[in-house]
């Protein structure tokens, strides 16, 4: 049966309401997101031109910093390559510089090895983390252009593996993969990302596995892991041997049910992940635009880091209402 046949007897959960308490912080902060001067900053302007190196050979016209500079605001606001050259050429004009602009081909073929500086936040302090992953399109030819007249689709996935901190919504690591990778195998290189410690790690039943439980251990010995353990699940600890992580969820679920493990262990937190998941495709877009994994793994990156800024920018504060 259609799943709109049963929406009359569906349970119906009402929607929660939320008032945000900042909201004149937080309209501000919106605001200032689509400013020029905060993707295009003199430090970046000081830096445009890279320094003479001695080297044999034509030394680069642009740094890494200007190519950088560019991609950002392509993601920003949502412009191809020679918009985004136009609207470069337009902010050195209005601020009266005579620094050159690459071309939009050199930032393309730049964009493929950039190493994007300072990408992601670094906490100060223990922080908690929150991991999931999520699938990004491919630019290419679509699934209905595949059903009618078939061949090879061109269009693939690629998938975003994401680490948060759900206290201020910041990305504290990021890693795109394809769509071979399992969301397990790269709980270790997430957190390798992330140099402080760590007091949590909660993700879905997913992750749950020992690997995962060794590779948050790896890290960080005294970290708190909440996966909830598959149904099946049994414990594995002998009774001469003190019981792991996982056997207390298995065993706390035994006594208060699903729902009483999760509002024990503030297993709500993992949600948050969802938001930022949320954030990103409605910002940045829910399809990568670069043709190869390299440059496409540098744009995942560089969106991260504009949702970084935008976050640092300010956040709304909201309670429940109803």
């Amino acid at each position: 049966m259609p799943y709109k046949a049963n929406e009359p007897r569906r349970h119906k959960i009402p929607k929660a309401r939320y008032k945000i308490d900042n909201w004149a912080e937080y309209d501000a902060a919106l605001q200032r997101r689509g400013s020029l001067t905060v993707w295009v900053t003199p430090e970046a302007l000081a830096a445009w031109t890279p320094a003479r190196s001695g080297k044999r050979g034509r030394p680069r016209s642009y740094s890494d910093i200007a190519i950088e500079a560019g991609l950002m605001l392509r993601l920003a606001f949502g412009r191809p390559w020679r918009q985004t050259e136009g609207m470069l050429k337009s902010v050195m004009g209005l601020l009266g510089l005579e620094l050159p602009v690459p071309d939009h081909t050199t930032f393309s073929r730049r964009g493929v090895d950039l190493g994007i500086a300072a990408a992601l936040k670094r906490a100060n302090g223990s922080v908690t983390v929150v991991i999931d992953s999520t699938g990004l399109k491919v630019f290419g030819a679509g699934e209905w252009l595949h059903e009618k007249h078939g061949g090879k689709p061109r269009r693939t996935w690629r998938k975003l593996h994401l680490a948060i901190d759900p206290d201020s919504g910041e990305i504290l690591a990021s890693e795109l993969t394809t769509m071979d990778e399992g969301d397990a195998s790269r709980v270790g290189p997430l957190l390798d990302q992330i140099d402080r410690p760590i007091s949590a790690v909660f993700a879905d039943g997913a992750y749950d596995g020992e690997p995962v439980y060794r590779s948050v251990a790896g890290h960080t010995p005294d970290a708190a892991v909440v996966i909830p353990p598959r149904s099946t699940a049994v414990p594995s600890a002998a009774a001469d041997t003190e019981p792991t992580q996982r056997d207390r969820h298995i065993q706390l679920i035994e006594e208060r049910g699903r729902l009483g493990w999760q509002r024990a262990v503030g297993y709500g937190k993992r949600s948050l992940v969802e938001v930022a998941v949320f954030r990103y495709k409605a910002l940045i877009g829910r399809s990568l635009r670069g043709r190869s994994l390299p440059a496409q793994k540098v744009e995942a990156t560089a969106g991260c880091k504009v949702i970084n800024i935008m976050t640092g920018l300010g956040m709304p504060v909201s309670r429940r209402i109803a």
